[in-house]
């Protein structure tokens, strides 16, 4: 079985792409979004840590995977395939102190949110079915909103100079700076830096930049960019450099990428 990846940007208010993956060997890094990630793995099952707590996601289970935290992704068992569909939904869909709730439950069971979320990505890719899309998402909205309850004031770890150190790091995904530069504008020595960053998020500064210009060229890519201009906006040094990184992330290069960003819009 060949690793097959189709992408695509639906004109549906709040979601920012839907992804339909097959893999059998790739693993995906520490990595963070600053969107909420809906995955739902509709073949084999899927091991991943969040935030250093490993948990593992197989059919019929939601994983909600929020904004700015880290984590991976890998077949349970090595060489075994799995299949997923994923949507990736404004950082606002869900209001702040669901972070911390879905760090801590991920997995939302039962055939409700699965089939609410399926049914997402059916009308998601049918032209016409926008405003289905969207009360789905809406729908989706409500569903986990219900599921944490009383959970979502749980608060995820953080401190004041990580904060710092992200909102600069954020600012400048498309220029190149050092960790020397960024503690003279903070005021703290480049290791305290890593360590505090490390510390609250869970991943270091440079792989936490790898995964955030990343993640910006794919947008670039399905909004109509080239590898070489998406390269370049993302903060890339060149074209290639994107592609070393974008295969580690998500497994296939961007022209492949792009290839079935095609085929995905045309589904």
């Amino acid at each position: 079985m060949n690793d097959v990846v189709r992408a695509w940007r639906p004109a549906v208010p709040g979601v920012h792409e839907a992804l339909h993956a097959t893999f059998r060997d790739h693993a995906y890094p520490a990595h963070t979004h600053d969107a909420w990630t809906v995955l739902l793995v509709e073949r084999g099952a899927v091991r991943y840590d969040l935030e250093r707590s490993a948990h593992v996601t197989s059919p019929e289970v939601l994983t909600l995977l929020p904004p700015g935290v880290a984590h991976d992704g890998r077949s349970v068992e090595p060489g075994r395939p799995y299949r997923k569909r994923v949507l990736y939904l404004d950082a606002a869909w869900l209001p702040a102190a669901a972070v911390g709730a879905a760090v801590h439950r991920p997995s939302i069971e039962g055939a409700d949110a699965a089939a609410i979320a399926r049914a997402v990505h059916a009308a998601s890719s049918i032209p016409g079915e926008e405003l289905l899309a969207e009360s789905g998402v809406l729908a989706l909205r409500e569903h986990i909103s219900r599921f944490f309850g009383d959970g979502s004031s749980v608060t995820v770890r953080d401190d004041p100079l990580a904060r710092r150190l992200r909102s600069l790091l954020d600012e400048r995904l498309d220029a190149s700076f050092t960790l020397r530069e960024a503690g003279a504008l903070l005021g703290a020595h480049p290791s305290h830096l890593v360590r505090s960053f490390s510390r609250a998020y869970g991943i270091a500064p440079h792989r936490y930049v790898t995964g955030r210009r990343v993640d910006l060229a794919r947008r670039l890519l399905l909004a109509g960019a080239t590898p070489a201009a998406a390269a370049a906006q993302a903060g890339f040094h060149d074209q290639a450099h994107l592609g070393r990184h974008f295969r580690r992330v998500l497994g296939v290069t961007p022209s492949t990428f792009t290839r079935h960003r095609a085929a995905g819009e045309a589904a």
